[in-house]
C-alpha cells in the first residue's frame, strides 16, 4: 500500500472512531444527568415511577443532599408502575456495585428477593415512602406514621362534610403497603370517631390521574348521595378533585387526598379539594439520601438525628428500623403556593 493510500485509510479509521466515541459520550452524558458528588460513596434511588412530581421532588432533595454532603447520587425508576421493571433497575445498580440502594417498592413482596440480593452483595438497602418490611432492608425512611396520615385524611374530609355522610377512596396500586396501611387507619378511625360517616368503596386507579378521575366520576354516578372522595396518592388526589369540578359538584362532594402542592393548588383555590395531606417531599428525599450515606459509611443512626437546619429531631426506632421524618403537613389554599413542587 502506497503512502497516500495509507493516509486515506488512517483518516477513515480515525473518523469512524470519532463517531463511535461521540455516540458513547452522548449515552454517558444522558446517564450522568442524574449524578452529583464525587466521593467513593454512591447512593442510588429507585422510585415507584419516574417523572411524576412526587418522586421528582424526592430526587431533587436527594441531589441536594449529595451536593451538600459530598457523595454521588443516582436516580432511575420505571416509566410505568411496574414491579418487574423496577426489579430490573435494582439489579442494574447491583451490577454497578453502588454503596447503597433506596427503593420505594411498587409491590413489596415481589421486590423482596431482589432487595435481599442487593443486601447479600454487600450493598446497604433502604426503603423509603413505601416499606418492604419482610426484606433484608436495614432502614425504612418513613414520611409520617400510618396513623398520622390516615387520621389526618379523615379529619380533613370530615371537617368539610360536617362529620357525616358517605365517602369513597380512590387509591393507586393495590399492593402499595403504605397506601393500604393508611386505608386501614381510615376505616377504623372513621368507624370510631365519626359514627355518622361511612366508607362505601375503595377502588384502585394505579398511578394514573386520568383513570382516577374516571373512577371518581363512576363512583359519583353510582352513588348520588356520596359526599366525599379521598385520593390516596399524588396522582389520584388531583384526579378526584378534577372529577368533582367537571361534574359541577363543588360544595356538594368534598375531596381530600395525598397530593403535591403545585398539582393541588388550583383545586384548593376553587374548592374542589378541601385539603391535601402530605409532608415536605424534598426533605424526604434529602433524609433518604442522608441515611443511605450514613449506612454506607458505617455510621449508626441515633435515636434522634439532626440532619440539617429544617430537618431536626428525626427519630429512629432500632426495633423496627424505621427512621420517621415527623408529622404530616396539611396543605390548603393558603400555604400550597409556598412550595415549588
Amino acid at each position: 500500500m502506497n503512502v497516500s493510500k495509507r493516509i486515506l485509510v488512517t483518516a477513515a479509521l480515525l473518523a469512524v472512531s470519532a463517531v463511535a466515541l461521540s455516540g458513547c459520550t452522548k449515552k454517558n452524558d444522558a446517564a450522568a444527568t442524574s449524578e452529583s458528588g464525587s466521593s467513593a460513596v454512591t447512593v442510588a434511588f429507585v422510585p415507584k415511577l419516574q417523572g411524576i412530581p412526587f418522586f421528582e421532588a424526592m430526587n431533587a432533595g436527594g441531589a441536594e443532599a449529595a451536593k451538600d454532603l459530598g457523595f454521588t447520587w443516582l436516580y432511575q425508576g420505571p416509566t410505568t408502575a411496574d414491579a418487574a421493571a423496577q426489579a430490573d433497575i435494582v439489579r442494574s445498580f447491583i451490577q454497578q456495585k453502588v454503596s447503597a440502594i433506596i427503593v420505594a417498592p411498587n409491590d413489596p413482596d415481589s421486590l423482596t428477593p431482589v432487595l435481599n440480593e442487593a443486601a447479600a452483595a454487600g450493598i446497604k438497602v433502604l426503603t423509603a415512602d413505601t416499606d418492604a418490611a419482610d426484606s433484608d432492608r436495614e432502614v425504612f425512611v418513613s414520611q409520617a406514621s400510618a396513623e398520622g396520615i390516615g387520621e389526618a385524611l379523615t379529619d380533613q374530609l370530615m371537617k368539610a362534610t360536617g362529620g357525616k355522610g358517605s365517602y369513597a377512596i380512590v387509591s393507586c396500586g393495590e399492593t402499595a403497603s403504605n397506601l393500604n396501611s393508611w386505608i386501614e387507619v381510615q376505616k377504623s378511625y372513621t368507624a370510631s370517631k365519626y359514627p355518622d360517616a361511612k366508607i362505601t368503596d375503595v377502588v384502585y386507579a394505579g398511578e394514573d390521574q386520568a383513570k382516577a378521575a374516571s373512577m371518581a366520576t363512576d363512583l359519583m354516578n353510582a352513588n348520588p348521595d356520596l359526599t366525599g372522595l379521598v385520593g390516596e396518592c399524588t396522582t389520584s388526589a388531583p384526579g378526584v378533585a378534577q372529577a368533582v369540578k367537571d361534574a359541577g359538584k363543588i360544595g356538594k362532594v368534598f375531596t381530600t387526598g395525598v397530593g403535591t402542592p403545585k398539582s393541588m393548588l388550583p383545586y384548593l383555590q376553587d374548592g374542589s379539594s378541601s385539603a391535601s395531606v402530605l409532608w415536605d417531599v424534598e426533605n424526604l428525599g434529602y433524609l433518604s439520601a442522608w441515611a443511605g450515606q450514613q449506612l454506607a459509611e458505617g455510621n449508626a443512626l441515633q435515636d434522634s438525628n439532626d440532619v440539617k437546619s429544617d430537618l431536626t429531631g428525626v427519630t429512629f426506632d432500632p426495633s423496627t428500623k424505621v427512621l420517621l421524618m415527623g408529622d404530616p403537613l396539611i396543605l390548603t389554599a393558603d400555604n400550597a403556593g409556598d412550595y415549588s413542587y
